[in-house]
């Protein structure tokens, strides 16, 4: 079975809501999947790391604070030096997602971040494969409202609970874009 690691930091439940839903696609495309949250000290267990070794597929996620990941999801990145220096995760699949408060907030920056630390690690990205809403007559809940192709995006207000967001078509999106992962992962493997 397809192997799919999701490791992530969310510093207030939002980008956990994500990271369950890219689980929920990866599931669906007929993967074995571990979700890693990175903890507020930005760490991970041993265990974590040899499941992010032996995985077909890793999914970085972060929010983005002030246009780039989180300091936590930055020690964790730091700290892939190790596994970098032996080419652990070079030809595994990756993808990334992303939430921040606002509809932009500079949320492409912290994807090309993520884009960037799995071509150092020599990593096949997988992007979102999907159109963007964007006709008139599109709804905020739509997949793909946000318009990315590089990864998954999803906003949630400030001042709203894990429970208010992210909204659903973001969530959908997050799903769709899991799925996609894990049917990559699982193509490449044979």
């Amino acid at each position: 079975m397809t192997k799919v690691a999701i490791v992530y930091h969310s510093g207030y439940g939002h980008t956990t809501k994500q990271a369950e839903a890219v689980q929920a696609g990866a599931i669906a495309g007929d993967a074995e999947v571990n979700l890693i949250a990175i903890d507020a000290e930005g760490n991970i267990s041993e265990a974590e790391w040899e499941n992010l070794h032996a995985a077909d597929a890793i999914v970085f996620g972060s929010p983005t604070y002030m246009g780039t990941v989180s300091w936590q999801f930055k020690k964790f990145a730091d700290a892939s030096s190790k596994p970098w220096f032996s080419q652990k995760w070079k030809d595994k699949v990756a993808g990334a997602f992303t939430n921040s408060a606002t509809m932009n907030g500079d949320k492409h920056s912290t994807l090309q971040y993520l884009f960037t630390l799995g071509m150092q690690h020599g990593m096949i990205w997988v992007g979102t494969g999907m159109l963007p809403s964007n006709a008139k007559s599109a709804q905020r809940n739509d997949v793909n409202f946000l318009g990315s192709s590089a990864g998954a995006m999803a906003q949630s207000p400030s001042d709203s609970s894990p429970e208010e967001g992210p909204l659903p078509g973001d969530l959908e999106t997050s799903r769709l874009f899991g799925k996609r992962i894990a049917e990559t992962a699982r193509r490449l493997r044979r």
